[in-house]
This record gives C-alpha cells, sequence and structure tokens, in this order.
C-alpha cells in the first residue's frame, strides 16, 4: 500500500459515523505543499503509480506519479522562465487537457496562485477577471473566442501580461509544448510556504451577481481528504472520475487533491459536447470505480438506456451541486443498483455535509456535517434554531478556520464581512435538520418563495415536477404576482415524446398538487428548449427571476 493518507491523518478507519466525528484528526506538517508533499513523494516512493488517465475520444494518455512529477517541473520552470513568482497570479483555462494537471501542480511548486476559469469565459468576463485578480500569466486553450478576447482584454486593460496558448502557433502567445519540452525536469523548491499564504483562487460561479474572488490557502487539499476518502469512497489504485470542467472548484474536489492523497487515480474524458451515450460507454469501458456528477448529469444518464452497460466495476457513486429529485436516484438505483449519496459544499468549502460512507441516504437529504466543521442553523436573529425548523447553515469557527474553509474573499473587505461575523461563516443557504440528524437543504436564500406567507424551496417542487413523465429537466422561481407577493413558476424542458399544450400544463399542475402540498403547485409554468446553468451545472435562477421582472 503507497497511500500518502496515513500521513496526513491521524486515523484512516472508522467504525460508524459517529465514531469518525467525534475521532477524526489531521495531521498537519508545516510548509505543506502539495506539488512536494504528494506529487513528488509518490514519484519517490511508487514512481509507476498511475495518476491520470486520461481521453479526448481520440488520444488516450495514462500517466504516473514519475511523469506528473516530471511535467510538472518542466511546467514550472517554463512558468518561472517569464518571471512569475511566488504570490504571482496566473489564470488558467484549460478546459480537461491534461495540462491542466501538470500547470496546478507547477504553480503549487513555485508558490504561485493558481485562478482555474473556464473556457466558456467571453470579453466582459475575462477582463472583470484579469483585473480585479491582477493577473500576470494566462495559460490556455484555443477555443472558439478565447484566444481573441483574451489579447483584446489585455489590449483594453493596458496590463502586462505573458500569454501562453497549448498546441497553437498565435502572434503574441508563446506555445506552450514547444517551449515546455526545452525545460528541464528537475525542479528545485526555493519558495517555502507558509499554510496560510494563498494557494488558489476560484472566482464563484455566480448564480447571483458577480462573481467573488474566494481565496484558499495551502491546507485547502486536506479538507478533501475528507471528500475522497469518506464520501466519494475512493479505494487504493482505483479509478475516480468527477464529472466538471477545470474552471469550477467541482474539478479539484473530485479529480485530483483528496483522491490522490488516498491512493487513487482519476479518470478524465475531455469530450467536445456531453453524450450520455458517450459518456457511459467510455465510463464502463475505462472500469471506473467510483464516480461523482452533479443531478443535472443523473437526469441526463437516466434515459439512457442502462441495461447496455456492464457497470459491475463500478461500486459508488454521489452527487452535489444541487439537490438531487429522489424520481431520478430511484431510477438509477434501480438500473445499477447503486444508491446516489448526496453531499453539500460551496466553492468556499470542502465537502461540509455528506451522506458519508456509513450512512443510509435519506430522500431529499444532503446527509450530516463532516466532522471539521461545527454547522450551526440560525435564524434571522442568529439564535440556533429547533429541530425542524428552517434555518441559515452557517460555520461555527471560535475554535479557529478549519482546513478546507476559505479566508476570505480576495480583495474584497465588505463582502468577506458580510458573512463572516461573530466567529461564523454564513454561506447564504438555507436547511432544516431533522430528529436523527441529517440535514435537509431547502434553497439559496435569495431562490426562496415567499407567496402569500408561505415559504416555499425551489427544489422541493423541482423534485415534484421531475416526477412527472413528460418533464425532462425543469427550473422553479418566484414570478412577481401583485396579489400573492410572489407565485411559484415553472420553466420547464419537455420529453420527446410531448408538445406544450394547455392541457398538459394542467396535468403538471394537479401532479404536483399531489406529490407535495398543494399551495407549491406551479401557478404559472414555461416551456423551454433550454435552462439557464452555470458551467458546474448549476440552474441560475437569477438569471430567469431577471427576465420575467423585466417583462
Amino acid at each position: 500500500m503507497s497511500s500518502l493518507i496515513k500521513n496526513f491523518v491521524k486515523r484512516v478507519d472508522y467504525d460508524s459515523y459517529e465514531d469518525f466525528k467525534d475521532n477524526f484528526e489531521f495531521n498537519i506538517p508545516d510548509n505543506f505543499n502539495f506539488g512536494f508533499d504528494v506529487v513528488d513523494k509518490y514519484a519517490e516512493i511508487d514512481p509507476e503509480k498511475i495518476a491520470l488517465r486520461w481521453t479526448n475520444g481520440d488520444e488516450k494518455h495514462v500517466f504516473t506519479f514519475e511523469d506528473m512529477k516530471k511535467y510538472s517541473n518542466k511546467v514550472a520552470n517554463l512558468i518561472k522562465s517569464y518571471g512569475i513568482k511566488s504570490g504571482d497570479k496566473v489564470m488558467i483555462t484549460l478546459k480537461n487537457r491534461y495540462e491542466f494537471w501538470f500547470t496546478l501542480v507547477a504553480l503549487h511548486k513555485i508558490g504561485a496562485v493558481a485562478i482555474p476559469a473556464t473556457h466558456m469565459l467571453k470579453l466582459k468576463d475575462i477582463k472583470f477577471r484579469l483585473e480585479k485578480a491582477n493577473v500576470k500569466m494566462v495559460i490556455s486553450i484555443d477555443e472558439d473566442d478565447l484566444i481573441a478576447d483574451y489579447t483584446q482584454a489585455q489590449k483594453d486593460l493596458d496590463m502586462d501580461i505573458t500569454k501562453i496558448v497549448i498546441e497553437k502557433d498565435i502572434e503574441d502567445w508563446h506555445n506552450f509544448d514547444e517551449e515546455m519540452s526545452k525545460m528541464s525536469d528537475e525542479f528545485e523548491r526555493e519558495y517555502i510556504n507558509d499554510n496560510n499564504d494563498a494557494m488558489i483562487i476560484f472566482f464563484s460561479s455566480g448564480t447571483t451577481g458577480l462573481p467573488k474572488m474566494v481565496e484558499h490557502n495551502y491546507l485547502y487539499p486536506f479538507g478533501h481528504i475528507i471528500t475522497a476518502k469518506y464520501w466519494h469512497n475512493v479505494v487504493e489504485n482505483g479509478i475516480h472520475h468527477t464529472t466538471a470542467d477545470t474552471g469550477w472548484g467541482k474539478a479539484v474536489w473530485g479529480n485530483i487533491y483528496g483522491q490522490w492523497v488516498a491512493g487513487s487515480s482519476v479518470f478524465i474524458y475531455d469530450y467536445e459536447r456531453f453524450h450520455g451515450d458517450d459518456f457511459l460507454r467510455r465510463l464502463t469501458e475505462e472500469k471506473v470505480t467510483t464516480f461523482c456528477a452533479p443531478p443535472t448529469i443523473y437526469r441526463l444518464l437516466i434515459n439512457e438506456d442502462l441495461s447496455k452497460y456492464n457497470f459491475e466495476n463500478l461500486t459508488y457513486v454521489t452527487t452535489a451541486g444541487e439537490p438531487l429529485p429522489e424520481e431520478v436516484s430511484n431510477k438509477f438505483e434501480k438500473i445499477t443498483g447503486l444508491r446516489i449519496k448526496e453531499g453539500f459544499g460551496q466553492t468556499e468549502t470542502t465537502l461540509a455535509i455528506a451522506t458519508f460512507i456509513w450512512l443510509d441516504p435519506k430522500p431529499n437529504s444532503v446527509g450530516k456535517p463532516a466532522p471539521i466543521f461545527d454547522i450551526e442553523l440560525l435564524d434571522t436573529e442568529d439564535n440556533i434554531v429547533d429541530v425542524g425548523n428552517e434555518g441559515e447553515i452557517t460555520f461555527n469557527v471560535s475554535d479557529g478556520i478549519p482546513p478546507g474553509l476559505f479566508k476570505e474573499y480576495y480583495k474584497d473587505k465588505e463582502k468577506t464581512d458580510k458573512v463572516w461575523y461573530d466567529n461564523h461563516y454564513h454561506c447564504g443557504d438555507t436547511a432544516w435538520k431533522d430528529e436523527d440528524g441529517y440535514f435537509h437543504f431547502v434553497g439559496r436564500n435569495d431562490d426562496i418563495i415567499k407567496s402569500s406567507g408561505y415559504r416555499i424551496g425551489p427544489y422541493e417542487v423541482e423534485n415534484a415536477l421531475i416526477s412527472h413523465k413528460a418533464v425532462l429537466n425543469c427550473a422553479v422561481t418566484g414570478y412577481p404576482d401583485e396579489i400573492r407577493g410572489q407565485i411559484v413558476k415553472a420553466t420547464v424542458i419537455l420529453t420527446e415524446e410531448y408538445e406544450a399544450s394547455e392541457e398538459l400544463i394542467k396535468d403538471i399542475q394537479n401532479h404536483v398538487k399531489h406529490v407535495t402540498a398543494p399551495y407549491k403547485y406551479p401557478r404559472k409554468i414555461e416551456f423551454v428548449e433550454e435552462i439557464p446553468e452555470t458551467i458546474s451545472g448549476k440552474i441560475r435562477r437569477i438569471e430567469i427571476r431577471n427576465k420575467d421582472e423585466n417583462l
């Protein structure tokens, strides 16, 4: 066994959730650096251990930890050759190219701050990020207008930014592959980071308002040991896959930090466009053992003929990002025999609440708190609510900020102070806890619908809607109403077998009235071809609300 997890936790195995909650402890070294203390350590003790399995459908690559050490050293030398040093901000827009893993590890080794970004950014988004973070270098793929927009943004902002592109010769851009090939695969550790130094910054996915810069320190990977080992249930020399774009924090939740520490390799499919049939074929052909995806993906997968695939290697499945409709979970389990286990966290946190490996899943519950977080549900006057009552999810940090919880919104004290006060991080999400200690997610505070004095969470209505045979996908929002303040609106994508009609609207409304409390039914239903989502698969309800308010 070459797993390094035993180096970083005081005890690996637990008999129950209660044992885990009461006795879990990290063993945190000084000056921890994931690049040297995990990647290079594996290269020393088990150089042929598989780190990354990658395909884009045409090419396939398998990288050992020895490979990861050498390539990350080459990239570190390349980045350093352009004057990038510790603390400098480097934006990486690499989709799911394997170069992302080389580059992320390289930046950790140098001490530069990595800023992952989605390839779907437009000029306005790029300018906002470059200026807000004072970016010194961009490393990017060439896709759509990405390179042109980066070039224009730099010109408009008049910033001194080194630009590097993958696999292309483009004027005013350096060629990543060409330059890397000239570099040494040896890299001496010069910068000794403090555990509290900034390591990575995510621009939040922005379901409401402009994205914030979420700064995490060098202990961030520690929080994801819990994500990988005790929720994803990864195993030594297993193969884990999390469906996520590298521009989203979920990619590092599931495809590098905790998985590698726990001894599992990761599988990456860098597809151009998601097709359920093709995706399932890759997943089973690669013999993936543990799998995590947002509910959106599971909704698509259950519409495929799952009986065609051999799931014998797949042992464990999880989901996060939005609550999972019970109907989707039941259909997936019926065909595969696997029960999807939910989890909850944010860009600002690591996995905070989950149906951990010892826990049986409960319908519409995300599970119980991770042992490193003291989770409290507070009312509007910051009092702890009783069991069964709704409250805001907060993190009590009276005993200090644990690994995995962000320190601040970088360069934004005002927004930081709005969520960090009285020794609590207020995360802006509402939930309630049942008598067994399971947490039930209600929604973002901004998403909760207030209609005729009732508080209605969008997810419970969406769960009811998705159980109707005509509904492929949906989003529930509040719609302005003079009498009720708001009414429930459902934005619905229909399955191929159905067409929009007044008769269908009434049928869906009646269905919801029978599945959940009648006052929650959608008084307004709009049929659409697409529902606005973030790159992470979260529904942008604010976009629907803004459109409705401006009608």
